[in-house]
């Protein structure tokens, strides 16, 4: 059985980050009062922001009553999104990984739907399309933001849901590849027939080692080594 849909995560997979998404949400919990490192940030990659605020948060004895507040996350998250929308409107490191777009076209010439799957919402991932190029051509297929659904990573609703639009029932004949924890679970929870891990972002190589996968790469052009 062929592989028919590849989703790739989107920040540390296929497009560039260093720690960006990490020091945006870094700084809209400082606006808030709360601080945050970088280290303390890195586990909740990948899931929906919200959901990461509101973990962070409670692990502050001083902010745990305030994680029922919806307004007050709102208002974390609204400030979140700001910043990375300015980020990667504005930015110059603001690029696609290496081979990307070349992996990409690869696998549309070989008939797989590539579909791009992400715990940022609606507007912030409109934004990267555009600036990256990738609305224009057949590089990809669509994207599936963490708002659109009704659970994120490490829920498989993202993947299920690009399998429902493209019509495809069975999830063996799915990949999913991704940069942190949540997405290799994320691929684990949907029956995904290949969980690749890539070793280049957010995560390392040993942490992603304690997650159920079937590869880890360091290079986006070893998926179409896999994929055959």
């Amino acid at each position: 059985m062929s592989i028919k849909l590849v989703v790739f995560d989107i920040a540390g997979t296929t497009v560039k980050d260093s720690n960006n998404v990490h020091e945006a949400l870094q700084k809209a919990l400082e606006k808030a009062g709360f601080h945050f490192t970088i280290e303390e940030i890195n586990p909740y990659m990948g899931i929906p922001k919200p959901l990461a605020i509101k973990t962070l948060l409670g692990k502050r004895l001083t902010a745990k009553f305030l994680i029922e507040d919806e307004d007050f996350i709102q208002e974390i998250h609204k400030d979140f999104i700001k910043k990375m929308i300015h980020f990667y409107e504005t930015s110059q490191e603001v690029g696609e990984k290496p081979h990307a777009s070349e992996v990409f076209k690869i696998l549309k010439t070989k008939g797989i739907s590539v579909v791009l799957d992400t715990g940022f919402s609606r507007d912030i991932t409109d934004v990267i399309i555009r600036r990256l190029g990738w609305d224009k051509g057949d590089l990809i297929d669509f994207s599936v933001t963490s708002d659109e659904v009704a659970n994120g990573r490490p829920h498989p609703d993202l993947i299920f849901r690009a399998m429902e639009i493209l019509g495809i029932t069975d999830s063996n004949e799915v990949a999913k590849v991704g940069d942190t924890s949540s997405d290799l679970q994320e691929g684990t929870a949907a029956g995904c027939r290949y969980i690749i891990g890539v070793t280049s972002g957010a995560f390392s190589r040993e942490d992603l080692e304690k997650e159920p996968h079937t590869h880890l790469i360091a290079d986006l052009r070893e998926v179409i080594e896999i994929i055959g």
